[in-house]
């Protein structure tokens, strides 16, 4: 097998942010009536909170497995592997942080608590971040030709 633990950290990664997608990422406050995220009281998945988001971060959980797929096939590539997918895993984090953390949803938002999905969410951004680290100090970067692009 071509594949190291650098790619099984981010597939596990990519993997564990789909399933934690669809658990619960926010909760109102049971005893303010007045909480709510659009209308919707209780706890809520970050798949029924987030109509962009979700699509977003479903195409972020395909960079493990792209890179996974491009270390089995053994495809050249102009840059070190991993360095695209440790990209899209700091893009990730950050929208989750800011989702979070930052700019919560509902009204009032200081009535809206995150619940174990975010957690895991921003978990499994970490370990795809953590495997594409990993993976770009494996590798080393191909020389081009000067004035080639």
């Amino acid at each position: 097998s071509r594949l190291s633990r650098s790619e099984y950290l981010g597939v596990a990664g990519a993997l564990l942010l789909v399933v934690a997608l669809f658990l619960p990422w926010y909760e109102t406050a049971p005893g303010n009536e007045a909480a709510n995220i659009d209308g919707e009281r209780g706890a809520l998945s970050g798949w029924e909170v987030h109509p962009i988001l979700r699509w977003l971060v479903l195409a972020l959980a395909l960079a493990p497995l792209i890179l996974a797929w491009i270390v089995v096939r053994g495809h050249e590539l102009a840059w070190t592997r991993g360095e695209l997918t440790a990209v899209a895993a700091l893009t990730g984090l950050a929208l989750l942080l800011f989702n979070g953390l930052i700019s919560r949803p509902g009204d009032p938002s200081s009535e809206i608590s995150l619940k174990y999905g975010w957690f895991l969410a921003v978990l499994a951004e970490l370990l795809i971040l953590a495997g594409s680290i990993r993976r770009t100090g494996e590798s080393t970067r191909r020389r081009r030709p000067p004035g080639t692009f």
